[in-house]
């Protein structure tokens, strides 16, 4: 090349190079493209995960086997393929070094307690609440459930001043990362004179990360719809009583005595619901009593549970 020749000028031979390497750039790049589109359409087609939400037994279900013998009854409703327990009230006699005895037993079995159930003064500031709050710390619970109100009968008025302490209870165990909540039975499905049914001047005199645990048997028997419950409380029901009921007399073994499945409860809709919208965490299966033994009901109804989420 003379020294006339401009700097940007090319030789055959770096002509030849440029385009075939540009060539080959382009004629790469539908390869290239085809191949990104297809790792996409995979991607897309592929189904979504479906959410796992652990099973659990309220150990009132077993009170007899527990009251007996805690270990075997912990082993027992983990060989049968629970995944959580749910203590209730006489768990508040533990000491410290025992509640961390019973954590032991519930690590080196796989088992969790998520939730704890309680009487009102757990949720009343005092010693009995700071007991509580230590307890659940270390069995790993997050939620502190009031397992029924202090009074069989209540006015409006004394309603809403419970509501009012429930409020509060929330507030004093929000920092020790525990939530306050309130289990339904029932007479908690009546109507007001103000024309609020109490479960709705419950929720609506509680702050929004309350719990409202719902039992779904109760529910049912009131008349009430659970599925609408849920809808209208959503983020609110994180852990659910799996109870049946039936129409009919317990002596012909209706009413609570029938097993997770042979009621009227409408569990497909409602799952979907909680599940969808209501924020449910965890189940817990509580049965008061059956035909069969504490245990064999409780197999049975966690075989029934599986068969019907395996058919969802």
């Amino acid at each position: 090349m003379s020294s006339s020749t401009p700097a940007t000028s090319l030789t055959r031979r770096d002509f030849l190079a440029r385009t075939g390497a540009a060539a080959a750039m382009l004629s790469g790049a539908p390869l290239l493209a085809d191949a990104d589109l297809s790792r996409l359409a995979a991607t897309a087609a592929a189904p979504a995960p479906v959410k796992r939400y652990p099973i659990g037994i309220e150990l009132y279900a077993v009170r007899k086997e527990l009251a007996r013998d805690l270990p075997n009854t912990l082993a027992t409703v983990r060989r049968f393929g629970y995944q959580v327990v749910e203590f209730y009230a006489p768990y508040l006699s533990w000491t410290l070094p025992y509640a961390k005895e019973v954590r032991t037993m519930l690590d080196d079995l796989g088992l969790r307690c998520y939730s704890t159930h309680n009487g009102f003064i757990a949720l009343t500031p005092g010693d009995t609440m700071s007991n509580a709050i230590e307890l659940n710390q270390i069995l790993g619970a997050r939620h502190i459930v009031l397992a029924s109100p202090p009074f069989d009968h209540a006015t409006e008025d004394e309603w809403k001043r419970l509501a009012g302490q429930l409020a509060a209870a929330s507030e004093l165990l929000r920092p020790h990362g525990l939530l306050a909540g309130m289990h339904n039975h029932d007479a908690e499905w009546a109507t007001l004179p103000g024309g609020q049914r109490v479960m709705e001047l419950i929720a609506a005199g509680t702050p929004a990360d309350f719990v409202l645990q719902l039992d779904v048997g109760t529910c049912v028997k009131a008349g009430a719809d659970p599925v609408a419950w849920v809808r209208a409380n959503p983020g609110r029901i994180r852990s659910v009583h799996l109870k049946d009921w039936a129409p009919g007399e317990e002596s012909a073994e209706k009413s609570y005595r029938v097993l997770f499945g042979e009621g009227v409860a409408p569990w497909k809709p409602l799952m979907a619901a909680l599940e969808s919208v209501g924020g449910v965490e965890f189940y817990l299966m509580e049965q008061e009593g059956s035909r069969f033994s504490e245990f064999e009901t409780a197999r049975r109804c966690l075989a029934r549970w599986t068969s019907m989420r395996r058919g969802r």
